[in-house]
């Protein structure tokens, strides 16, 4: 049982800190560049913004498309919470637990923004049917490396003045560098089974 508190509660004290950090940030900080505090120099600053959809600001361009997004990742979290649950039983690499407690974590840390900043924070968008599930995630970490206008002919971000650097939260880190560590070790997470050879004798068939 201990071992099961332990990872799960790694996830939980990624929530816990994502949380705080983005209560301190709503209640202590102006919105947007008036609020804005440098931490070094011009390139690394806090500054309290809102996503409305996916990574990147991306939305899904429907009415109910933030209440899909929500509903889906809710859907994500029991899948990951279920697959947490099954490496811990099956004695899997502990830092690759520890990557999957990570990401859980990180996931439930946007998923409650979604599900109710809306009502709590109030942050739904104007046009949001309901504010239950349309909440918008609270990031505050920004790496200014290059802030212009972008082309119309560029896919998606075109026509649009934007930095080049997403604005995140501690939930996206957590994910961020849960995925990371998974990309780099995953050699040493999913050792290659060798080919038993067989005992069998081979039978040499000659032609006459």
């Amino acid at each position: 049982m201990n071992k099961y508190i332990k990872y799960f509660g790694i996830a939980l004290l990624v929530i816990l800190i994502d949380q705080a950090v983005k209560m301190l940030v709503h209640f202590e900080m102006d919105f947007g560049t008036p609020g804005q505090i440098k931490i070094f120099g011009d390139w690394f600053k806090l500054h309290y913004t809102t996503n409305p959809g996916m990574a990147f600001g991306m939305e899904l361009g429907t009415e109910y498309g933030k209440l899909l997004l929500t509903s889906f990742r809710l859907v994500a979290m029991f899948g990951i919470g279920y697959y947490l649950y099954y490496i811990i039983q099956k004695k899997n690499h502990t830092l690759y637990i520890i990557c999957i407690s990570m990401i859980l974590g990180g996931a439930i840390g946007n998923l409650i923004d979604s599900i109710f900043y809306g009502v709590w924070l109030n942050n739904a968008p104007y046009d949001a049917p309901t504010p239950w599930f349309h909440g918008q995630v609270v990031d505050m970490f920004y790496f200014d490396i290059w802030e212009g206008y972008i082309p119309d002919w560029v896919p998606l971000w075109g026509g649009s003045y934007t930095a080049l650097w997403p604005i995140f939260n501690i939930a996206d880190v957590a994910i961020f560098v849960g995925v990371a560590i998974i990309l780099i070790f995953q050699g040493r997470f999913f050792p290659e089974t060798p080919k038993k050879e067989s005992s069998e004798p081979e039978i040499e068939v000659n032609e006459q």
